[in-house]
């Protein structure tokens, strides 16, 4: 039997200048926006460049990854404007053992800002108010000392290399693992 997921957030998390809301339709924007990172497309389920079409497709599937009970994904917002300028989500398959993986990208446009470290923080605030979570994980490959800044901002402790862990666009990466512990 599997946990059952933790009820929407009733108000939005937030912190520094972002708010982590539910997708709309009106994100199509930024599936185009993270569509033309030559990273980005490697790691999830947008395309590279994506068409009108492919964005809405892809924002749609931000919104029923809560329905179909894989995590909650989040646009990052701008806490003026609402404007998406990333995404970030808490996967929660492992729940049942008190973890969860996240992910976060944030737009090229939006990057170097502060947008990431806050996103992560807001979602690990929210993440320690469902009960069942005890551990919180990022896999960040080695090269990726933008994400690893984001991630020791956020208050993630690096606890190793995992060798041939992940396959990334059709090569098997090193990840590092690091992780957020309630306490």
């Amino acid at each position: 039997m599997t946990t059952p997921l933790p009820p929407w957030p009733v108000a939005p998390p937030r912190a520094g200048p972002v708010v982590l809301r539910a997708f709309t339709d009106a994100d199509t924007h930024l599936a185009v926006e993270l569509g033309s990172d030559p990273y980005v497309p490697l790691i999830g389920s947008l395309p590279p460049h994506p068409g009108a079409g492919q964005a809405l497709e892809w924002v749609r599937r931000q919104r029923a990854r809560y329905t179909e009970g894989t995590g909650l994904s989040f646009a990052i917002a701008d806490r003026r404007s609402g404007t998406a300028v990333g995404a970030i989500g808490l996967w929660l398959r492992d729940l049942a053992a008190g973890r969860a993986i996240v992910g976060y990208s944030v737009s090229p446009a939006h990057r170097a800002q502060g947008v990431g470290r806050s996103a992560l923080t807001a979602l690990t605030t929210f993440a320690w108010t469902v009960p069942e979570l005890f551990r919180a994980e990022l896999y960040i490959e080695p090269w990726n000392t933008a994400s690893i800044r984001v991630a020791e901002a956020a208050g993630y402790r690096r606890e190793g290399l995992l060798r041939s862990h992940q396959a990334i666009g059709g090569t098997r990466r090193d990840m590092l693992l690091y992780a957020a512990i309630r306490r």
